[in-house]
């Protein structure tokens, strides 16, 4: 039996090779890492951001109270952050509010949430864990 969450599933779903950073923006935010075909979960969204959590900044909680405007510059810096500290060849947004993003920050590209499918499906293939 495997067990992983959906951030897990996207972000295999969604991985071309290297390292790659996927990050879930929905009604928290979802974290996951995978490195060289091993998937590592994550709970970033835990760690202290200005007065709250990353979390509380980038779910839809973030959305609603800081506005649009001054989310979307707080998905920017947060994922500028990450891609210094993990030094990651890829980065993928996905998650229900990635479409409102009015575009990606440098260094990152869309995903999908059917991706998850296809994650599903490739955790069973030869070399996933």
């Amino acid at each position: 039996m495997k067990v992983i969450n959906d951030a897990v599933m996207q972000a295999i779903g969604s991985y071309r090779g290297g390292t790659m950073l996927f990050l879930g923006l929905g009604t928290g935010l979802g974290t996951a890492m995978v490195v060289n075909g091993h998937t590592v979960p994550m709970e970033l969204g835990h760690f202290p951001y200005r007065k709250k959590t990353i979390e509380e900044y980038l779910g839809t909680a973030g959305f609603e109270s800081l506005g649009g405007g001054r989310w979307r510059k707080a998905v920017s810096e947060v994922v500028g952050e990450f891609i210094a500290a993990f030094l990651v060849d890829d980065v993928v947004l996905g998650g229900g509010n990635v479409k409102k993003l009015a575009r990606l920050p440098k260094g990152c590209r869309a995903g999908a949430n059917t991706n998850a499918f296809l994650g599903g499906c490739r955790l069973w293939e030869n070399g996933w864990s």
